[in-house]
């Protein structure tokens, strides 16, 4: 995991908030443990540098962020499409460094990825690559750990959720990368898995839609 311990932090961009070295040591002292095998110690480590960055916000939605359609004393209608934050007030002067902390973020997630792997806690690593994404959803690592430890899970649902991650990796890795044909090779086979499985009741794959369902994850569509 030592090619994914490089964190977007530098001395110019310093944030109260963050305890950067100490999550750099937490990192480097994961990214040993890892190469020596230590597959639970090392996910510790990764955990606890996880644990002092802030944590992802949340947009929320007020009582009259809804339209509202009730007539005012004026016999006029009256409508807000207002949609709030955690705070009001102007944009904080910190976003480039709430961006780095996201991406801190998704580097720590992805890598845990691979230590729960080892560990054989499959459904584990898959919602550690989904936090991951959520921060950042076209990491590519991300998504390729998660379809990988999909497939182990070895599930109707999780075959499916695999081949929509290589989809997706198909339409970020730049034309002449040569994962291409790799990820293009293990759609196929996971489509005629499903379709496999899927006709003994009569249905394929192309009965069921999966689309992105803003979670990191996806919802399914059924179509006959």
């Amino acid at each position: 995991m030592a090619d994914d311990h490089h964190l977007p932090f530098d001395a110019s961009t310093p944030s109260e908030s963050v305890d950067e070295h100490q999550i750099k040591k937490s990192i480097t002292e994961a990214d040993e443990l890892k190469q020596e095998g230590n597959e639970s110690e090392a996910l510790v480590s990764y955990r606890t540098a996880l644990s002092r960055l802030p944590r992802r916000k949340t947009q929320t939605h007020s009582s009259d962020s809804l339209q509202d359609d009730t007539p005012d004393r004026g016999g006029t209608r009256s409508s807000s499409s207002k949609v709030q934050t955690q705070e009001e007030g102007p944009e904080p002067a910190n976003i480039p460094s709430e961006a780095k902390c996201a991406k801190a973020r998704a580097v720590l997630n992805a890598n845990i990825g691979p230590c729960l792997v080892e560990l054989s806690d499959y459904s584990g690593a898959v919602e550690s690559c989904t936090q991951s994404l959520l921060d950042d959803p076209h990491y590519i690592k991300a998504l390729q750990r998660r379809a990988v430890s999909n497939e182990q899970l070895s599930t109707w649902s999780s075959l499916t959720q695999a081949q929509e991650d290589y989809k997706s990796l198909l339409e970020l890795l730049p034309p002449t990368s040569p994962r291409k044909k790799e990820m293009a090779e293990m759609t196929g086979k996971l489509k005629s898995l499903g379709n496999s499985i899927l006709g003994n009741f009569g249905l394929s794959t192309d009965n069921f839609k999966f689309e992105p369902n803003g979670q990191g994850g996806y919802s399914m569509n059924f179509a006959r």
